[in-house]
This record gives C-alpha cells, structure tokens and sequence, in this order.
C-alpha cells in the first residue's frame, strides 16, 4: 500500500513540479494533502490520515515543537532544502528531522526517503496529547568523573512544595562553584515562580531562558547566542533568568529546555538549574488534547540532569512533603537517583539530634540516606536576599556558606582551597 505523504513547502517554486511527479508515477508514495502553514499541517497529522511529512526548511513558524508534535503523532518527516543551502539543511537535523534532501534530488529517490522514514521512524498510534511525548528520547545519562570534551555537568535542584530553599541552595552552589574557577551556567527553570533574577538584584525582565528556548525551538541558538542571553554576574558565572511571570510558563516548551540543556552543555563545564516542584503529568488534560504541559520542563530537566538534588526542609512538615515527593519522582522517573540535601537544620523542630533523626527518617520512610546537611543562618540569608548577592559576599564565614562550597567541590571533583578565604571585595552590579 502507498505511503499517505502531506506537503507543506509553500512558497518553493518547486513544490507543484515535485508533487506531479509523485503523483504520476508510481513511487509508492500518495500526496494525500498540500498543507500551507505548520497550522494545517499539524491538524492534518492529528486526524492519523497521514505517515508522512514532507516539508521546507523556509516553512514559516516552523520549530522543534512541531516537529515533535508529528513524531508524537506517529508522522515520519522529510525535510528538503534549496540546493547547496547546508545551513538550512543543518537547522532541520536540529529540529529533529533525520532526514534531509536537496529540492532538486530526483523523485524516486525522494519517495524512497519517504518509505524508509515510515519504517524507521516513530511507531503508529502514539497519542498526540500524551505528556511523556513531549519529553525528549534521549535517557538520563550516567554521571562520569571523565566526559568527552564539550559536555558539561547539569545538576537539577529539585525539591518538594513549600519553600525548603531550592533557589537558596541553587545561587549557592553555582556561585560556589565559580569561585573554585570551574565555568559555571545558572538557569532558572522554575515554571511556577523563579526568583533567582531578584535574589541575585538582576533585571527580571531580560529574556533569559524563555529567549533561550525561542531561539532553540528556531534551530538558532549557539554559543555565541547563549552567552548575549545570560548575565555575566561574576568571573565563570552566568545566569539565565527564568519567566518574569508565573503565567508565561507557555514560552517553554520541554523540547526546547532540552536544546538548550545541549547548548549548555557545550558553553559551561558546569550548569545549575533550579527546578519547579511539582512532577504532575496533567493526566485529565491527556485524553483530548494536544496543550502545553505546564510541568514537562521540570520533567525534562530531571531526566537529562547528571545530578538531581533534592533538597528537604529540616522540619517534621517539610520531611514529610520531601518523603511523598521522593516517591513521586520514583514512580514518575525510576531511573532518576536523587541525592537528597536537607537544608535548614537546627535543633528544635526535631528532638534530640536533628541531623541523626532526620537521617533515620528519610532512610525508613523514602528508602535515602542524606547527602548533604545545610545549617540554617538566617541572618546570613537574610542579608544576602537584603543586598541581592550571594552568601559568600555579604557573609563569607557563614556555616552556610561553608557548607555550600563543601557541596559545590564534591560536586565539580574540585577541592576547597586551605588559604585565602579573606573577605572578598563587594562589587555593585549594573542596573
């Protein structure tokens, strides 16, 4: 039977020529539908008339998502450029299409392309509205102590609700990082209230990471991109400020947070990214419909990470949010293996000694022995949050501090000077 092909290469002075010539001879392909816009062709796709996709790097709004959209669909795609245009050739195969020919490639050759993407490509009857659709292919990569040139470390800090410090612990750990003259990235993530523009007393307004995300979904972001988008806070420090308001949450879109995971990669050796909470799927939504998910960027996030943090408040409330949220996450990501921080400790809120209780009650409950203990210094954050700086400014001495940088070299394998811990210089940022 005849691969069912739709078209969408409108504007191409070649496209009318090139589907006569599918259609006249038998290629074993059948046009069954001439799209004009990306609009179109995804409805075309939703109603399972077609296997394949034939379609123009020039296509207007086409991007990453709709790409992934027609995989999700079971639609294999083709891409075709004009003739020695490799850089339009180059942003399809980053966009996902795998298959990529010159317009003017004759037609058998171009069916059979579209034939071995059919049988190759994503199996029939994936649901176009399934959550996990949207989540990239690839699987949650092993952390190594040596990695190919190029390739980064991300580490997710993730937690439960209620505020235990995720962004406390983020700052930290990135600005901590920098100072042991590791290249450090700060991405702000969090779809439901990032804040990290504020604490650092940066402009929350810049385009940050939802910038980062457009150009990735465009096929146009670089090293070169990325470094105009972040802020330069410090020597081998930047950051990438998340959404301005909670409800842009739809400028990001899991595949192109994936992308721009890659970029990162390339650009710094290390990458910190303050998570959302809440690893929801939206299951009621998932039946009918092909709307965004809300928390798909947290999900990405946490599969691609090398390192998942997540960090627990010291309270008896805050350990019982992190032992639900832990077993989430097993249920929704089994492969992910989190090393759990608990911040905020003192005595008080639990009898006896905290750091031993709270151990024994993560290992019976979530089956997690704790990584990392963090004291609580309310003064020293309270001032840095004053300030909009970071604790090893406005408090180098800070038991806090001194914990974080212990956290931040077992991470990067870099260890902690023994001398010159004097008080660094405070310095007045732009803006």
């Amino acid at each position: 039977m005849a691969v069912q092909v739709v078209t969408a290469v409108t504007g191409a002075g070649w496209e009318s020529a090139l589907v006569g010539a599918l259609d006249r001879a038998d290629h074993g392909v059948t046009v069954v539908r001439r799209c004009v816009d990306v609009s179109e062709l995804l409805a075309a796709a939703a109603t399972g008339t077609a296997q394949a996709a034939l379609l123009s790097a020039d296509l207007r709004r086409l991007d990453g998502d709709a790409v992934a959209r027609l995989s999700a669909a079971g639609v294999a795609v083709v891409g075709l450029v004009d003739p020695g245009d490799e850089r339009a050739a180059d942003r399809l195969r980053g966009l996902g299409v795998g298959r990529v020919l010159p317009a003017d490639a004759q037609p058998e050759e171009i069916a059979r392309a579209l034939r071995e993407a059919v049988a190759g490509g994503s199996a029939p009857g994936r649901d176009i509205a399934d959550p996990r659709a949207a989540l990239p292919a690839h699987g949650l990569p092993e952390p190594a102590p040596e990695r190919p040139a190029g390739r980064g470390r991300v580490v997710a800090v993730w937690g439960p609700t209620g505020a235990p410090g995720r962004t406390t612990v983020a700052v930290g750990l990135a600005d901590e990082a920098a100072r042991l003259e590791v290249p450090t990235l700060l991405v702000d993530a969090d779809v439901y209230g990032g804040v990290v523009a504020q604490v650092l007393g940066l402009l929350d307004e810049s385009p940050g990471l939802a910038g980062a995300a457009r150009q990735a979904a465009a096929g146009t972001l670089d090293e070169a991109a990325l470094g105009r988008l972040a802020w330069a806070v410090r020597p081998r420090l930047g950051v990438l400020t998340g959404l301005a308001r909670a409800d842009r949450w739809p400028e990001l879109r899991p595949r192109a947070v994936a992308a721009v995971l890659d970029e990162v990669r390339r650009s710094a050796e290390l990458t910190v990214v303050d998570c959302a909470f809440s690893l929801e799927e939206d299951e009621e939504l998932s039946f009918d419909t092909a709307a965004p998910r809300r928390n798909g960027v947290t999900l990405t996030v946490l599969e691609a990470a090398d390192v998942v943090l997540c960090v627990s408040g010291a309270d008896p409330v805050a350990l019982q949010r992190s032992i639900r949220a832990l077993g989430e996450l097993r249920d929704v990501l089994p492969d992910v293996e989190p090393v759990v921080v608990v911040n905020q400790v003192r005595r008080g809120p639990v009898p006896g000694d905290p750091r031993r209780e709270i151990g024994d009650a993560l290992e019976r409950f979530a089956g997690r022995e704790v990584g990392f203990f963090l004291p609580a210094d309310r003064r020293a954050t309270d001032a840095a949050l004053a300030e909009g700086r970071t604790l090893a400014e406005v408090a180098p001495s800070s038991p806090l501090r001194e914990e974080l940088r212990s956290v931040a070299a077992a991470l990067t394998g870099v260890p902690v000077p023994t001398s010159g811990r004097g008080r660094p210089r405070l310095r007045r940022r732009a803006g």
